[in-house]
């Protein structure tokens, strides 16, 4: 399998992380009349072809530990129960999370919710398996949290006369976010010890996880929507266009590349989850550079918005740049 043999091209793939989990709820705003729910069918099917699909090359080929299908074959039994969990738990944040995006926008779903989640998931990953320095990699984790503050301050300003949307929108967004950071430390338990077959094993696992609790979860958001609109008609997903449904399947392997990269960069020497997971969050800057030059979600706001806005992004490039060079020092 391939795995990364010096730190650069372990920050190569964090980045790559970074991009992907910031870029792929663009596929979302691409089907603008498309209920999430629905979308949600094609994204999760994207995801779990994606694992496979990088387990089967990436993950086949390359000098080191065991080609993906031997790798799947022998993980124990207890790696795979972790990386299943993750995937559940993941699946529900998502679903939160995306139903965020729909109520508050990705200029604000993303920075609350993904915000809290690395502030979540670095202390816990940290916690199992600590490496890199600690003073550099928390210091960056309060930049972001400063960052989050400072962006849904924005918001507020943005949307003052939207009272009730921006208080559902930002009580999914921490929801999600407390379960987003939750399930990276079960992917990393997978991925310890003597007996881990690797990243690209647990990714399919983890995938699994994924495609089995969307039939209940999406199931069950189909009949009681969170973002205050009616239930769900299953017959519009047969009635939707062909691209809608690509655009599903592919924002799923957008997502599942960042994760496979972000997995294979955990395992590297000096790296870590906390730092791999912790970088891959700044998917959390990318996403609000769509919500804000792309999709103009701020075009119109006052102006003090867009100086908390520059802030925002200020202290979120600060906070990771501090993250990156904790394995450093």
């Amino acid at each position: 399998m391939f795995l990364p043999e010096t730190y650069q091209v372990t920050l190569a793939l964090m980045i790559v992380s970074m991009l992907c989990w910031g870029s792929w709820a663009n596929t979302l705003k691409l089907c603008p009349k498309f209920r999430f729910q629905l979308f949600y069918w094609d994204y999760a099917i994207g995801l779990f072809a994606g694992a496979i699909l990088l387990g089967l090359t990436a993950g086949s080929h390359g000098p080191a530990g065991l080609p993906f299908l031997n790798a799947a074959s022998q993980t124990p039994l207890s790696a795979i129960v972790y990386a299943l969990i993750g995937g559940v738990i993941f699946n529900v944040a998502n679903l939160l999370l995306v139903a965020a995006i729909d109520v508050a926008g990705l200029a604000v779903a993303f920075p609350v919710g993904i915000g809290l989640a690395l502030v979540v998931g670095a202390v816990s990953s940290y916690l199992v398996s600590p490496a890199a320095n600690p003073l550099l990699l928390f210091g960056g984790v309060a930049l972001v949290v400063l960052a989050i503050i400072v962006d849904a301050a924005a918001y507020r300003k943005r949307e003052a006369s939207a009272k009730a949307a921006t208080t559902r929108g930002i009580v999914l967004s921490l929801i999600a976010g407390v379960l987003m950071g939750s399930f990276y430390p079960l992917v990393a338990h997978a991925m310890r010890g003597p007996e881990s077959t690797g990243p690209y094993a647990t990714a399919f696992f983890f995938a699994i996880g994924v495609l089995v609790s969307t039939l209940p979860a999406n199931l069950l958001l189909m009949r009681k929507p969170l973002d205050g609109k009616p239930p769900v008609n299953g017959a519009d997903y047969w009635r939707a266009p062909i691209g809608w449904h690509l655009a599903g399947f592919v924002g799923g392997a957008i997502w599942c590349v960042g994760a496979v990269a972000n997995f294979v960069a955990s395992g590297a020497h000096l790296v870590g989850p906390a730092v791999s997971y912790s970088i891959g969050q700044g998917a959390t800057m990318v996403s609000a550079c769509w919500g804000v030059f792309v999709w103009r979600e701020f075009a119109g706001a006052p102006r003090a918005a867009h100086m908390l806005l520059v802030l925002m992004f200020v202290f979120f490039i600060l906070g990771l740049g501090a993250i990156a060079l904790a394995p450093l020092y």
